[in-house]
């Protein structure tokens, strides 16, 4: 075991490798049955007599902390300790700060209309761990580029250019861990200290939270049926965070007139469209339209995509696509935040898409998921105290409450996400959000029975995940 003691002057040195240890045990650094080094390595390597460790050592098998065998060396002490708790401190974080809930227990439930996460069981695993694999043995020895593994940007440019239409050449694709590092990285980018940021209302919270965190004034704009109001943008807004493919969370699309409107709007106003494209692989009606990207001839959209809801939360990789204007300081704002992501699993993502994997795997998840989104809203439309919301693509659906209607929460049991949660202005929209990641089809049916169940006349809920 390498054991780090730093020594201070020359004064009671037995004292100070005696603490120092057994700080390292209290706090769980050494733990239970680890073997401590020989005294005479140790005394080495402090540059101190071999007598000063042994007495150290000695003082601490005395108090029950290390046990000696003999011919096999000094070992920490069988009974466990129980690491300490770093010091409760005096040091406060910036307003914004306080109360802000950083970590969201998520219960397990029988019935599980989470958002956002795709089927687990879709994914092509033992594919996945043979490419994993062999980038393994292949070995990394340096670091990487902030802009991420040169081959995966080649890889995500043809992808989105061939199923998405989006204008961009490797040099124009910037790896992320996930979408949210690719919205942080844009906000360190373009904010300015009480400046004004537009998003939708209802809308993505994390995405609102971390603007807020960052110093801007985030304004929700109405989203009806065409997508977000252009008109109803604050003429101070610079930067307007959208959802235009699946809007999050009601599912609609935005209108071809709406995304002219909303590029025509940005070039007048001198602004910075954040398109966020975070589902839309998963089509199961009409063609989609046009990214605002592709639409975009001034250079003032960028692009944000994800693969955690195309194949798994834990790959945590997304990506941007920036006017080149941008990308420079991008790529400077990823080198100070983590350099890079992780090497192996960018290698074996680029190997997924170019050998066609990822387009089989869509393929494949697209029809499932399109089979559970059809008895979902075939469900919600016959319900009369329930208002689907119109979608053909994603993860999840939406309905609208009826106004005397409510929904009581069933923990362990159900799982949902009400409308409420995603507003940001008051008052709060009132409705479900049902994911159909996670849960499989044949729970659906006893699942929306359930929820159906909890609805009855009644006060409102409070605005919160179920």
């Amino acid at each position: 075991m390498d054991v780090h003691i730093s020594l201070e002057g020359r004064a009671d040195l037995t004292a100070q490798v005696y603490r120092q240890l057994l700080d390292a045990i209290l706090d769980g650094r050494l733990r239970s049955g680890e073997r401590l080094p020989p005294t005479r390595e140790l005394a080495r390597r402090l540059e101190i007599s071999r007598n000063t460790v042994a007495l150290a050592y000695d003082r601490l098998v005395a108090d029950g902390f290390l046990v000696g065998r003999a011919g096999a060396g000094t070992f920490v002490a069988a009974e466990p300790v129980r690491g300490r708790a770093a010091p409760r401190g005096v040091v406060l974080p910036r307003a914004f700060w306080h109360g802000v809930e950083t970590e969201r227990a998520m219960p397990a439930a029988r019935y599980d209309f989470r958002v956002g996460v795709p089927d687990a069981r879709l994914f092509p695993m033992d594919t996945w761990r043979r490419l994993m694999g062999r980038e393994l043995r292949a070995g990394f020895s340096a670091y990487g580029s902030p802009s991420g593994y040169g081959p995966l940007r080649e890889a995500i440019s043809r992808h989105i250019g061939l199923s998405r239409s989006v204008l961009a050449g490797p040099d124009d694709v910037l790896v992320t861990n996930g979408a949210q590092q690719a919205l942080d990285l844009i906000g360190r980018v373009l904010i300015e200290p009480g400046a004004v940021v537009a998003v939708e209302e209802p809308g993505y919270p994390p995405a609102r939270m971390l603007f807020r965190s960052l110093g801007a004034r985030v304004v929700g704009v109405p989203v009806d049926a065409e997508g977000i109001d252009v008109a109803a943008i604050p003429r101070s807004a610079r930067i307007v965070y959208v959802t235009p493919s699946h809007q999050f969370p009601l599912g609609t699309p935005m209108s071809l007139a709406r995304r002219a409107a909303l590029l025509a709007w940005a070039e007048r106003r001198r602004a910075v469209v954040i398109e966020d494209d975070y589902d839309s692989e998963f089509r199961f009606g009409a063609r989609p339209l046009e990214p605002l990207q592709s639409l975009d001839r001034a250079g003032r959209v960028i692009y944000v995509g994800s693969f955690s809801k195309t194949l798994l939360p834990m790959l945590r990789i997304g990506f941007l696509v920036a006017p080149a204007s941008l990308v420079p300081a991008l790529r400077t704002a990823k080198l100070l935040s983590d350099w890079h992501n992780e090497l192996p699993t960018q290698a074996a993502l680029a190997r997924f898409i170019d050998e066609g994997l990822l387009a089989r795997h869509i393929r494949k998840a697209t029809r499932e998921y399109a089979a559970r989104h059809a008895l979902i809203a075939e469900a919600l439309a016959a319900d009369d105290r329930l208002e689907p919301v119109p979608s053909a693509a994603g993860l999840h659906l939406c309905a609208r409450l009826a106004p005397d209607v409510s929904v009581r929460p069933a923990p362990g049991v159900l799982m949902f996400e009400s409308l409420e949660s995603n507003c940001g202005e008051e008052p709060a929209q009132r409705g479900v959000v049902l994911g159909y990641g996670v849960i499989g089809r044949d729970a659906i049916p006893e699942g929306l029975r359930l929820l159906r169940s909890r609805m009855s006349a009644g006060p409102e809920p409070p605005a919160a995940r179920f």
